[in-house]
């Protein structure tokens, strides 16, 4: 026998979402869901990638795994999460899926631009933070986001 029952702390994150218990007691989500668990799984282990990169040099055009761009850590911690991304950071924001920053989560991209180019990006770690990489003579960090110029994108 099965049951329908309507979950209605799923309906922030996933919209309408249902789920069909089994006299078993198996749990089986819609398929929407799926696909939003498994962005949030790729997400989370690109952040912790970055992450565990704390401490790497920037160096220009680096894509890793000890030396690292902007774009080139961002490109580097979703491969390793099973995702490609372009190499650049205007590459990487016309490829995500733009979200505003109330639908920010971690994991997901942050473009700093000037005007309509991107000229930078990190990974959003939450409270308003991020891990980049951000310049010669720099090193992979946590840091604050420092301007109002960003935008937000999804990997998909």
């Amino acid at each position: 026998m099965t049951a329908q029952v309507h979950v209605p702390s799923l309906l922030s994150r996933v919209g309408t979402a249902w789920v069909l218990t089994f006299a078993v007691g198996t749990t089986v989500l819609a398929p929407g869901f799926t696909h939003y668990a498994e962005a949030a799984t790729h997400s989370t282990k690109a952040l912790n990638v970055a992450a565990s990169k704390k401490g790497a040099p920037y160096r220009w055009g680096a894509t890793g795994p000890h030396r690292f761009d902007c774009s080139g850590l961002t490109l580097y911690s979703f491969g390793k999460a099973g995702k490609k991304l372009p190499r650049t950071a205007q590459q990487q924001y016309n490829t995500t899926r733009h979200i505003s920053r109330s639908q920010r989560q971690r994991g997901d991209l942050v473009f700093f631009h000037a005007g309509r180019g991107v000229y930078h990006v990190g990974i959003y770690a939450g409270s308003g933070k991020i891990w980049h990489s951000p310049k010669a003579g720099a090193v992979v960090r946590l840091e604050r986001i420092w301007s109002g110029s960003v935008w937000y994108g999804r990997v998909r």
